[in-house]
């Protein structure tokens, strides 16, 4: 994706995720927001953003391997990552057997005795690759490990999860007893 659009995707998600207020964009209860409203936001923000509309918005939403963004009906949301301070409403899913959560190993003792909490974001989120999961882990520190969540199990026994898109899931945190350490 060339340098402008990959731009352009930072800034919807710092609008969506982050600070709608700064852009004067209303989300409603699940985080949806006008297209239009984003798009105006947009143009008043940056001057390099006057010439962006929807074929701009669908082209990343497309070619992005993050799959940040929802469009439908005229409206957009980032489908996680939100720090706002009202939580958005989520709708339960039931998740895959076992997820997986990157992280650096100076936190490992907090998340065995404590587990894995939301920290400065609304939900906990895991990842349903391991790959993915590194990824998240090497951006936290430099010694990234991959701790396993039995989320079948937690699941069956009451843990409520949200499909945030193909590669990420939700919840409200994970007790230490459905983690895994890396063998």
């Amino acid at each position: 994706m060339e340098k402008l659009l990959v731009n352009l995707s930072r800034t919807i998600s710092h609008a969506l995720r982050h600070a709608p207020w700064q852009y004067e964009l209303e989300l409603d209860d699940a985080g949806w927001t006008s297209l239009e409203d984003l798009l105006q936001a947009l143009r008043q923000h940056r001057r390099q953003w006057q010439p962006i509309g929807l074929a701009e918005l669908e082209r990343i939403q497309a070619e992005s391997d993050k799959q940040r963004f929802e469009i439908k009906d005229g409206r957009i949301r980032a489908f996680y990552g939100h720090s706002v301070p009202t939580k958005l409403r989520k709708e339960p899913a039931q998740p895959p057997e076992r997820l997986y959560h990157g992280t650096d190993r100076q936190f490992l003792t907090p998340i065995l005795r404590h587990g894995l909490k939301p920290m400065r974001r609304q939900y906990v989120h895991l990842s349903s690759e391991q790959e993915t999961a590194l990824q998240v882990g090497q951006r936290k520190g430099e010694q990234p490990v991959i701790l396993t969540v039995r989320s079948g199990e937690a699941h069956r026994l009451g843990q409520v999860f949200y499909h945030g898109n193909e590669m990420v899931w939700l919840t409200d945190m994970v007790s230490p007893e459905f983690i895994d350490l890396p063998e």
